[in-house]
């Protein structure tokens, strides 16, 4: 619970008793048993000590660690957790019959009982049982078959419902043809709710289980390491290109194009938190694939392409910088970052990179870095 800082009801009074009597700067008033001061101090602290309780209460039911019972249930369930509900003992039991001349049949949900009546069991369906025939929705005691075996269920969930064997006797409904009921084997299988201190344990288990090995949790999980860092995740492939199920690599960059090891070995163990049990993954820095830029620029009226030609080499090495890992660099987006560097660009013309007219096309393993860089 949180920290707070409580006073009895004996501290109560005399924090008022000193207060009172230091802020009225007279030596002579009376405290003791029975004064009025007395009474009106401890009226005062009995009700300090019931908001005080008040206080204590509310940290307790708003914490996951300290709410019990429904307040507990309230707090799991802004997650959508729930508590897992009682669980109805279930077992078979023999349905026998003194004669078996002519056919009858146990239906479902006809209820047989303890011998002292306390514990009471319902007829369930169960498929596996030979004598439950589905279409009739009972069990079927053909004429010359003196007993069946059919599955019940406590019909109050619980360890209530578990039973030693034998100790079920009793019909609680009368059945036209049956005359006598038992169990061989104890009924084991009744279990409580879920306790506040299990529903609190699975409550981490389940926000740990949150990381599911995703795309997006590895993502998520490569992302949370530091800014800036940009990645590639490529599946059932190795870094050589070969297939290979049940694989994947991750290139990653911090924007220089040679992310320091250190870093590598964060993304490294960051992923193998997240990753699927059996999944075999690697790391590794991008490749720098230089881009060397040329191009035409012509001025517009009343600029000096001296001077705009700074600019321009700054639009287009700061567009490259920018490009994540894997992203090809665009030939004709480089017109356009061109054109917007500064207001005295009139014409472009010329672009090449790498000695081309088009794009730079990168791998998932590339990151295009800028090279040279030159403006006419």
């Amino acid at each position: 619970m949180t920290s707070l800082q409580t006073e009895t009801f004996d501290q109560l009074v005399e924090m008022e008793a000193a207060a009172i009597q230091a802020g009225s700067g007279a030596t002579l008033i009376d405290f003791s048993v029975g004064s009025i001061l007395r009474a009106f101090a401890e009226a005062v602290a009995m009700v300090a000590m019931w908001l005080q309780g008040l206080i204590l209460q509310l940290l307790a039911t708003t914490r996951a660690a300290t709410a019990t019972g429904p307040d507990l249930d309230s707090w799991m369930a802004d997650f959508g957790v729930t508590r897992l509900p009682a669980v109805s003992a279930t077992g078979s039991v023999t349905f026998a019959r003194y004669t078996a001349t002519a056919a009858a049949s146990v239906p479902l949900g006809v209820l047989v009982q303890t011998g002292d009546g306390t514990q009471q069991f319902f007829v369930a369906a169960d498929p596996a049982q030979p004598a439950y025939n589905d279409g009739d929705s009972a069990y079927l005691l053909p004429a010359g078959t003196a007993a069946i075996t059919a599955t019940v269920q406590a019909v109050t969930a619980g360890p209530a419902g578990n039973v030693a064997a034998g100790a079920i006797s009793a019909l609680g409904q009368a059945i036209v043809g049956v005359d006598t009921v038992s169990n061989a084997q104890a009924f084991v299988t009744g279990a409580p709710a879920e306790s506040d201190a299990a529903l609190r344990s699975r409550f981490v288990v389940w926000m740990a289980s949150l990381s599911k090995a995703t795309r997006a949790a590895i993502g998520n999980a490569i992302a949370s390491i530091q800014e800036g860092l940009t990645y590639t995740l490529t599946e059932d492939q190795s870094y050589a290109g070969a297939w290979q199920p049940g694989t994947f690599y991750v290139v990653v960059d911090d924007g220089s194009g040679a992310p320091p090891a250190a870093l590598l070995a964060q993304v490294s163990a960051a992923v193998d938190a997240v990753r699927g049990c059996g999944i075999q993954f690697s790391v590794f820095a991008p490749v720098a694939v230089s881009a060397t830029v040329a191009v035409t620029v012509t001025a517009a009226p009343g600029y000096l392409l001296s001077a705009i030609t700074p600019a321009v080499t700054a639009a287009i090495a700061q567009w490259i910088t920018a490009l994540p890992v894997g992203a090809s660099l665009s030939w004709s987006r480089l017109y356009q970052v061109i054109y917007t560097a500064s207001p005295g660009v009139a014409t472009v013309s010329g672009l090449t990179i790498n000695g081309s007219a088009g794009d730079l096309v990168a791998s998932p393993r590339d990151t295009v870095v800028a090279g040279s860089i030159t403006v006419n």
